[in-house]
């Protein structure tokens, strides 16, 4: 769902989004009062086949907003599928990526996009979110921490936290990146392969408080190593 009215985009929030109808109303509010009066931006939420009624709120997000977006999947494709068909859809230079859960905080791409804004001329790093305090199970924790420690080692991507929902980049480094399943969590390796840097930024990291998590060990550890 498109408006005719918005020009000038400057940033894509770009939102995966699975079966999160509880918790897109409050996220989308969240974006816009982080963004307010700081640039221009647009939301969108790329809807990855839910079975719950995430279209029809995103739907409604847009008529009483034209900022936001909705694409969706016809057939569940995955987070990294979301995210790609959410940037091809954007019409901003850089594109901020957030998790659809609420548990990324809106506030933090502010303060990305000053990071972002001191840089010099020509100078475009991968901003990446680093949730050096996670507020998840123990489960998640290990999970994520043993994945984390085995991509570094095999990858050298410069992060601590590569798998973290809440990023900064340009668009057009992001379509020359090879896509594949799964791509979302190797980012910051595929920044560097384009010999771009990796700046990881400490972000506010929240609990789930509504809706249920999409991940487990097999998908967030074993798909990750292998």
């Amino acid at each position: 769902m498109w408006s005719d009215n918005v020009i000038m985009t400057e940033l894509s929030v770009v939102i995966p989004a699975h079966n999160e109808a509880e918790n897109l109303r409050p996220l989308v509010a969240e974006v816009h009062s982080a963004l307010a009066g700081m640039c221009e931006y647009e939301v969108i939420i790329a809807d990855d086949a839910s079975t719950d009624t995430t279209p029809t709120v995103i739907a409604e997000l847009a008529k009483q907003n034209n900022r936001v977006c909705l694409v969706r999947h016809l057939h569940q494709s995955g987070q990294s599928s979301a995210v790609v068909t959410g940037i091809k859809h954007a019409k901003g230079e850089w594109i901020a990526t957030l998790d659809g859960d609420g548990q990324n905080d809106p506030a933090d791409i502010a303060k990305f996009w000053k990071k972002m804004k001191e840089q010099p001329d020509g100078h475009h790093p991968i901003f990446a979110g680093w949730r050096n305090k996670r507020r998840d199970t123990w489960v998640k924790i290990i999970s994520s921490k043993i994945a984390n420690k085995v991509r570094a080692a095999m990858l050298g991507d410069a992060t601590p936290d590569s798998g973290c929902g809440i990023k900064l980049f340009k668009r057009e480094d992001f379509m020359r990146l090879p896509h594949f399943n799964h791509m979302h969590r190797f980012l910051p390796a595929l920044f560097r392969r384009l010999g771009r840097e990796v700046v990881s930024i400490p972000v506010n990291h929240r609990p789930r408080l509504k809706g249920r998590s999409h991940y487990g060990v097999v998908n967030r550890l074993w798909i990750g190593i292998v």
